[in-house]
């Protein structure tokens, strides 16, 4: 299966980058052909260009900054995300990912008369989430009610890629776990992933 992983964290010494590495092994041991996309090494400007969005309702999005990262997106059959969630969402660097590379014509198609838009990313088969949050876990389900899961599960795949299988493994208080703890997540990850 080919797997596009996106890691999303500035630091090469983050935790992140820790269950970036132990995730890609492990999708290598099952037999995935792994592509990475490091949003930060590969300085992924994530902000929307003028002409990108003036393109958003024409017949062809302009894609001439973006052909290879929506090619990436497009090809993909399993499409595995790792970062940090900060107050409640989304790296920037990330979110503007979404914003540039899941275009109109590539992962969804506008319906002519502005209904409901049609989904495009029908070689997705499984989107599979690994997020680090300072906060406790009662925190994101009971008082925020999980906005990074639902933001990912119900727009962007509800939108583009609706049969499309989800897994999101968050690990909680992060920023004060013990190696064991470490080592048990990513024998979480193994299991469910």
């Amino acid at each position: 299966m080919k797997c596009l992983v996106v890691l999303a964290h500035p630091l090469d010494n983050s935790l992140c980058q820790h269950l970036a590495d132990k995730t890609i092994s492990h999708l290598k041991s099952k037999g995935y052909t792994v592509t990475v996309k490091d949003l930060y090494a590969e300085h992924f400007d994530p902000v929307l260009s003028k002409e990108e969005r003036a393109s958003y309702y024409q017949s062809t999005f302009d894609t001439q900054q973006l052909t290879t990262d929506i090619a990436q997106l497009t090809e993909a059959q399993s499409l595995v995300l790792i970062f940090p969630t900060w107050w409640f969402g989304f790296p920037a660097i990330l979110k503007g990912w979404f914003d540039r590379v899941w275009a109109p014509g590539y992962a969804y198609e506008h319906a002519s008369d502005f209904g409901p838009i049609k989904q495009c990313l029908t070689n997705l088969k499984e989107m599979k989430v690994v997020t680090t949050l300072g906060s406790p876990w009662w925190v994101d389900t009971f008082i925020l009610r999980t906005p990074v899961k639902k933001v990912l599960k119900l727009a962007l795949l509800g939108a583009c890629a609706s049969n499309c299988k989800f897994q999101m493994l968050s690990l909680y208080k992060s920023e004060q776990l013990s190696q064991q703890k470490i080592d048990k997540f990513i024998m979480k990850i193994r299991s469910k992933f």
